[in-house]
C-alpha cells in the first residue's frame, strides 16, 4: 500500500495558513500558550496537591472538576466533554470510585445506564484543588483592579465559549464565531 503524495493530500491549514494573521490574535495565542505552560507543569500540579492537601493525578483533577462543573454524567459524555477516549474515563473513574471521590447513580433518563457523581470526598478535594488554585491567583492578580479582573473574567469566558463554538472548523466543519 502506498502513501499518497504530499501533493495530493489535503492540508486542512492551505487556505488558513496563506491568510494573514493579525499581530492581536498571534499575540493572544502566544500568551495562551505561556500560560498552558506554565500550569500544566509537573511541578505547578504537585505544589497546588501540596497546597490543597490533596494526592490525585493530573487527569484524575481534569476529571473530578469536569463532574464538579455539571450535572452527574454518562462515563461517554464525561469523554466527549474532556476529549479524551471512553476507556481513559473509565479507567479514572474507577480509579476515583476506590479512592472514594465519586460514586456511580443510576441515569434517570435509562435505569440500564450510569452516570458520575462526585461524593463528599470528591466534592471537598474539589473545593480544597480550587481554593489553593484561586489563593495563588489571588497572590499574581493583587495589582489588578476589580474592573480589570471583572474584563479578564468576562473576555476568558467569551474566548472559551468561540472556541467551542468553533471547535472542529479547522477539519471542515461549518461553525462561525458567535457574537456576544
Amino acid at each position: 500500500m502506498s502513501t499518497p503524495s504530499p501533493a495530493h493530500t489535503p492540508d486542512p491549514l492551505s487556505g488558513a495558513a496563506s491568510a494573514p494573521v493579525s499581530d492581536e490574535v498571534i499575540e493572544i495565542e502566544r500568551a495562551l500558550n505561556r500560560i498552558v505552560y506554565l500550569t500544566g507543569r509537573v511541578r505547578q500540579h504537585d505544589r497546588l496537591m501540596a497546597l490543597a492537601g490533596v494526592s490525585l493525578d493530573r487527569a484524575a483533577v481534569a476529571l473530578l472538576r469536569q463532574i464538579a462543573d455539571s450535572e452527574p454524567l454518562r462515563p461517554g459524555e464525561l469523554a466527549a466533554r474532556l476529549a479524551v477516549e471512553a476507556s481513559h474515563v473509565t479507567r479514572q473513574v474507577q480509579q476515583l470510585e476506590k479512592g472514594g471521590y465519586v460514586t456511580r447513580v443510576p441515569d434517570p433518563d435509562d435505569r440500564r445506564a450510569q452516570r458520575i457523581q462526585l461524593t463528599p470526598a470528591g466534592q471537598d478535594a474539589i473545593d480544597r484543588i480550587r481554593i489553593a488554585s484561586c489563593r495563588g491567583m489571588e497572590l499574581a492578580l493583587s495589582h489588578w483592579s476589580p474592573e480589570e479582573l471583572r474584563q479578564l473574567s468576562t473576555l476568558f469566558h467569551r474566548m472559551v465559549d468561540d472556541f467551542l463554538h468553533t471547535e472542529g472548523t479547522l477539519e471542515g466543519e461549518d461553525a462561525s464565531p458567535r457574537r456576544a
